[in-house]
């Protein structure tokens, strides 16, 4: 619930920390959407305004404040009915999934996954999850030169390798991109197939 004293940006950055124990600020938050069907809640008229963040690293999850426990669950999970959740939240995360993989084709959002500095691999990964697809490297690497959304950084010499040869280069998002949120050609996305990825909050009794 949104405190007297604060707007909305500032309450879900706050019940996200409570709720989930991170208390690293997301690389990326967003609102999604009101939702305020009037028989969403049987108990009451409630309204949500829903929120959706991304932390490339989830390994600190642990519940708080009203969450009685918190956990990673594969987005295919909900969209194929194994999992539910309560009240409306499976449209809301539908809702969070779609528009994770709209922004993708006209922004640089994928980048907010991966750490500052990101190899091509590292990049297509995201791309890969999130569409739930298979994309060609050197499609997508020539793509992702050719967008102008991201700049080769160095050649990670000392970065570890599978095989050996010539060590991956890393990339980082570009200031132009940075500052307009677009890249200078967009990245197609493939038919919509089904993905995971979301984080999930077991509900607890009388709680939206």
């Amino acid at each position: 619930f949104v405190r007297p004293d604060e707007d909305l940006d500032a309450a879900a950055a706050r019940e996200l920390a409570e709720e989930t124990g991170l208390r690293a600020s997301p690389s990326h938050l967003e609102q999604l959407g009101s939702y305020g069907t009037p028989d969403r809640d049987p108990r009451m008229r409630v309204v949500t305004v829903a929120y959706w963040a991304i932390y490339a690293d989830l390994s600190l999850l642990r519940g708080g404040g009203d969450a009685a426990a918190t956990a990673v669950t594969p987005v295919e999970e909900i969209e194929r009915g194994r999992v539910r959740l309560a009240f409306d939240h499976e449209r809301i995360v539908r809702d969070a999934v779609e528009r994770t993989r709209a922004k993708l084709e006209y922004t640089a959002l994928a980048a907010r996954f991966c750490p500052p500095e990101f190899t091509i691999g590292q990049l297509r990964r995201v791309y890969e999850a999130v569409w739930n697809t298979r994309l060609d490297p050197g499609n997508f690497q020539r793509n992702v030169q050719e967008s102008g959304a991201f700049k080769k950084r160095i050649e990670a010499a000392s970065a570890p390798r599978a095989r050996p040869g010539r060590p991956a280069a890393l990339w980082s998002v570009s200031e132009s991109t940075v500052r307009d949120d677009r890249p200078a050609i967009p990245l197609d996305r493939p038919p919509a197939k089904r993905r995971r990825a979301a984080v999930r909050k077991p509900p607890k009794e009388g709680k939206d």
